[in-house]
């Protein structure tokens, strides 16, 4: 028995709120009883519930979050930023669940370099790796493990706007989002990553208004 796992993420690119890594296993060959997984995005949120429910009721899977804080963190650092940050959670998620296999969803356009540096963080070195861009679209396997980890982040967001309002998709594009960041950049620190460019140009415009006023 090959037991293959798929890991993939959901909010790598937002600058409100947490990343969200998800792995989903199964024996090789039974990638049908997934059901109708494809990448999260593609999903209508309803049917994307449903495969939750169904993925986290049937088979192995772990979930892991990580918060702004961590985010900024390992941006902030001399040896991490956001693609090793993910290699890290990727492999705490292969080391618990010990695959035969591992399906990565890489997000570098160095896959080769990406799958050298992840292997450095497995000790168990009879594990192997594929590697490779839109991984989600092409491997049942990852596309479970990106709906996982979509719902796990969706969930997350509603929360945030439950406790501190309207804070949009959490996308550095979204209009909702850079007003909430405008009115509240100063507030609720821990739901932002200020390492992100929209966190620190609005931040910044802000402190000199209010320098301005005073």
């Amino acid at each position: 028995m090959t037991k293959v796992l798929g890991i993939d993420e959901a909010g790598r690119g937002p600058v409100i709120g947490p990343l969200v890594m998800a792995g989903v296993m199964i024996e090789e060959g039974k990638e049908e009883m997934l059901g109708e997984v494809k990448d999260s995005k593609l999903i209508p949120h309803p049917k994307r519930l449903k495969l939750d429910q169904h993925l986290r009721e049937n088979f192995e899977h772990k979930v892991i979050i990580t918060s702004p804080q961590e985010i900024d963190s390992a941006l902030n650092s001399t040896d991490l930023n956001l693609n090793w940050l993910e290699a890290h959670k990727q492999a705490e998620i292969i080391n618990e669940l010990q695959p035969d296999q591992a399906i990565i969803d890489c997000p570098s356009t160095n896959c080769e370099a990406y799958e050298k540096y992840l292997k450095e963080l497995i000790p168990n070195k009879n594990i192997k790796l594929i590697v490779e861009n839109k991984a989600d679209m092409n491997y049942k396997t990852c596309s479970a493990g990106s709906i996982l980890a979509k719902v796990r982040r969706e969930e997350r967001v509603q929360e945030l706007k439950d406790k501190f309002g309207d804070t949009g998709s959490g996308y550095p594009a979204d209009p909702k989002t850079k007003e909430f960041i405008k009115h509240n950049w100063n507030k609720h620190p821990e739901i932002f990553r200020k390492t992100w460019s929209t966190f620190k140009k609005i931040a910044e415009s802000e402190k000199q208004n209010q320098q301005t006023l005073f």
